[in-house]
């Protein structure tokens, strides 16, 4: 049974459609005063009615108060690793310490090539995203000039900062052995989804995980788990998050026990905004009559 001792959190990654903009910060505000840790934004640059992950996020973080906020992954072929670190950095300071960092090696080629982005095979993707996480702890680490020499990302001296708020976690999504071993290696988190990974698969990918960790002289406690699921409170139970409250009290308890998944990030847009809607209605008053 693993118990990597890590604190429970729990979210939600909000729609970033454009058409439904004030949606999304009316959940990340409700997410905020409910008590939720986390807020997350999907980032597909090349969607055209989608708003830029970034740039929602940081409106998030300027209309919130307590909950950290982070991309839900970001597409690394279209963001440059050295910028997105000092773009992450910057919302940290200006948030009060609530920035984390998802990263992803990249999907949707045929999307990333119609704005101009690298086309990669899958071993490709790792080897950039390795060296892309070099190049970001580079920037984040006060000293000497950063200095990265890659085949797809490289630092030739340059300066580090600005120093972020607090220490900013690097958690990717990663599902198959080559990217399971970086997470282990190299990274502060797991952020696998429900959809791409159920829960009868993630004792083995742990495994992976642990397994990396120790051959790298690391602590396997040092990385979160964290899980994306979508879910509903509709059903009885039978699916994984597919019915009434206390079904996903017992679900998501049981991945806490016997995974050591840490924290969970659902979407539940209608749940949400139920909870929302009750909130707003005013409570019927006592009649002594």
């Amino acid at each position: 049974m693993p118990d990597y001792g890590h604190d429970l959190q729990f979210g939600i990654f909000v729609p970033p459609g454009a058409d439904t903009a004030g949606d999304a910060l009316r959940l990340a505000r409700l997410a905020d005063t409910a008590g939720l840790d986390l807020v997350s934004v999907i980032d597909h640059p090349y969607r055209g009615e989608l708003l830029d992950a970034w740039t929602l996020l940081s409106v998030i973080a300027a209309r919130t108060t307590r909950v950290s906020v982070f991309p839900n992954v970001a597409n690394l072929p279209l963001r440059a690793p050295a910028v997105l670190a000092r773009a992450a950095a910057s919302l940290d300071i200006l948030s009060g310490g609530r920035v984390e960092l998802g990263l992803g090696a990249g999907a949707f080629w045929d999307g990333i090539a119609t704005m101009g982005g690298p086309s990669r095979t899958a071993g490709e993707s790792v080897t950039a995203l390795d060296e892309a996480i070099a190049v970001i702890r580079a920037l984040w680490t006060p000293g000497h000039h950063g200095r990265v020499e890659g085949k797809h990302y490289r630092l030739a001296g340059a300066r580090p900062g600005p120093a972020a708020a607090h220490p900013i976690g690097i958690w990717l999504g990663a599902y198959k052995r080559r990217m399971l071993r970086l997470t282990g290696r190299a990274a502060d988190g797991w952020l696998p989804s429900n959809p791409y990974l159920p829960p009868d698969q993630l004792t083995a990918a742990n495994r992976v995980i642990d397994e990396a960790a120790a051959d790298a002289g690391r602590d396997p406690v040092a990385i979160r788990r964290l899980y994306n699921s979508s879910g509903s409170f509709a059903g009885r139970g039978q699916a994984f998050l597919q019915g009434p409250p206390k079904v996903w009290v017992e679900q998501l308890a049981e991945l806490a026990v016997t995974e050591g998944m840490s924290g969970e990030l659902a979407q539940v847009r209608d749940l949400v905004e139920q909870v929302a809607a009750r909130l707003a209605t005013p409570t019927p008053q006592r009649s002594d009559r």
